[in-house]
């Protein structure tokens, strides 16, 4: 091809058009996604990507496009508040840091999703992860005390996700669909 994905899209943006726009790619450096987003994407999902994740995604964004965006995400008890920025369980309001926040908004709007701390860290911090470091973990930690239920699972050697307090233990039923 004589132009890449994202050329496109900033000449289609340039142009006026406005329909929304999903990028799949192999590229998941921050500058790649940077770029996607600044050249008008809605949304970026890098491989590799569950098929139920596209689906989803891409209902989010049609929502979002035609005014049905709902700005309040519900996950059981805990629900937050996009506009606002606020987080409550059970209607009482709930205080985090600016990172807890990210990291919790992001769990949220993939429930039962196993996110991988490089993925969590990507997303807080805007850059990768020093594999050494845990300070996602802490993190985590402190989210999961202040939630005061137990929401956020650990699966050994892939991750996190966020779960419903009463959800059974069982590490299968959390997206076990094979990548593409």
């Amino acid at each position: 091809p004589e132009l890449d994905g994202v050329s496109v899209l900033q000449h289609w943006r340039e142009q006026g058009r406005r329909f929304p726009v999903l990028i799949l790619t192999g590229r998941g450096r921050w500058s790649d996604k940077l770029s996607g987003f600044g050249a008008g994407a809605d949304d970026y999902l890098t491989k590799p990507f569950m098929h139920e994740e596209v689906v989803l995604r891409l209902r989010a964004l049609m929502r979002r496009a035609y005014g049905h965006a709902e700005p309040v995400l519900q996950v059981g008890p805990l629900s937050y508040d996009t506009h606002q920025g606020r987080f409550s369980m059970e209607g009482k309001r709930l205080g985090f840091t600016a990172q807890e926040e990210r990291i919790l908004a992001y769990l949220m709007h993939q429930p039962g999703v196993v996110l991988s701390r490089a993925d969590i860290s990507e997303h807080v911090y805007a850059r990768d992860s020093d594999p050494d470091s845990n300070a996602i973990d802490v993190l985590i930690s402190r989210i999961r005390r202040k939630l005061g239920a137990p929401m956020i699972r650990t699966v050994r050697g892939r991750g996190f996700a966020l779960v419903l307090p009463d959800e059974d233990a069982d590490e299968d039923a959390l997206s076990q669909d094979e990548p593409t």
